[in-house]
């Protein structure tokens, strides 16, 4: 009888519903999960709106004008172009077309003078881009290294990383792969360059305008055409030309300095009053006036090395593409038409940039 009433018992309880305290929740199970949470996407398009319509205010505030118009210039980018640079950078590798289009019309709009103290930074981004898998984005990368050479060139070849580095990732975009051998000598004593096996097959193989990877050109589903290929092609030797020409023209000579040869032997600072309670020699030279020697100091990446002269701009070129470019130029003159034309012409700034460096060379 007694287990009799105990079931019973128990039966009646899973029918009975238990009495909850008032404003007490009831307890969550130990792998409880909250999924009531809402995520905000934004779409392609208005992404491109909102930079269409930055685009918009700054380019009304750059224009200036008179009266409320002119007083409110320099109020349409109050949080600077530093900061916008920031936010906007890493959309150079974004894969939607629309905001890339709109990101280049943008930078048009920004002042040059505020663009050029970081045009080391935009290259980083600059330069991830005309590597990236896509080739729809290698090419809006490249439209904005046209853009940084027009706005900031000297700053662009002058900054750490900027001219080699730059070449490299040009070089690569267009199938010219150099390797340096640096354990074998010719007879002049210079390195020499090897060519890899897949550096040199025919440009529409190798470079970015006919490899198997463009796709997606303009949101499209095919390579495209051999003549949208040709005129990819002539655009990036178009690039290379005006890269070389900024970095191998002749630099306009200073004025007289009698005493420019210590100043540079010590790193002085150009001669100016010193600071207060601050004697003129502790201000017009350095702790360490032999520092730049690197004598006892890591070895150099040579890559990321800050070429800020036209010498040493010539010297490591010579070392390192001279030879390849100038083959690469003879592969494109046998296509003709547009590529070949920019192969001319990219073979004449070459030849202005480098002549009097390669007859320094002959000489000596």
């Amino acid at each position: 009888m007694g287990s009799s009433s105990k079931k019973k018992k128990e039966k009646q309880k899973d029918f009975q519903k238990p009495k909850l305290k008032v404003g007490k929740a009831k307890a969550k199970a130990a792998n409880f999960t909250d999924t009531s949470f809402r995520t905000k996407c934004k779409s392609d398009n208005q992404r491109r709106d909102a930079l269409a319509f930055l685009t918009s205010q700054l380019s009304s505030g750059s224009s200036g004008g008179s009266g409320r118009q002119g007083a409110n210039a320099g109020n349409s980018n109050p949080v600077g172009t530093a900061g916008l640079l920031n936010r906007l950078l890493p959309l150079i590798s974004d894969p939607a077309g629309p905001v890339r289009a709109q990101l280049l019309k943008l930078f048009r709009v920004l002042p040059p003078s505020d663009v050029r103290p970081a045009a080391g930074k935009i290259l980083l981004y600059i330069r991830a881009g005309i590597t990236n898998l896509s080739s729809a984005v290698r090419e809006d990368a490249l439209g904005a290294l046209e853009w940084l050479l027009d706005v900031a060139g000297d700053e662009l070849v002058a900054c750490p990383g900027g001219w080699l580095k730059t070449l490299n990732g040009l070089g690569a975009m267009m199938g010219w792969v150099a390797a340096v051998q640096t354990n074998t000598f010719s007879s002049t004593g210079a390195n020499s360059v090897s060519f890899s096996s897949s550096g040199w097959s025919s440009a529409p193989k190798t470079s970015f305008a006919g490899s198997s990877t463009a796709t997606l050109v303009k949101g499209g589903g095919t390579g495209g055409s051999k003549a949208m290929r040709g005129a990819s092609f002539a655009r990036q030797l178009a690039a290379l030309t005006k890269f070389l020409e900024i970095g191998l023209r002749r630099e306009t000579p200073a004025p007289y300095n009698p005493q420019a040869y210590w100043d540079s032997l010590y790193r002085r600072q150009p001669s100016a009053p010193p600071p207060d309670g601050v004697s003129n020699s502790t201000s017009s030279s350095t702790l360490n006036p032999f520092g730049h020697l690197n004598l006892f100091g890591a070895p150099r990446d040579e890559d990321s090395e800050m070429y800020a002269d036209r010498e040493d701009r010539q010297r490591v070129f010579a070392k390192r593409w001279q030879a390849a470019i100038v083959r690469g130029i003879e592969e494109a003159r046998r296509e003709g038409g547009a590529v070949g034309r920019a192969a001319a012409t990219l073979d004449d700034v070459l030849q202005a940039g480098m002549e009097d460096y390669n007859q320094m060379v002959t000489v000596s």
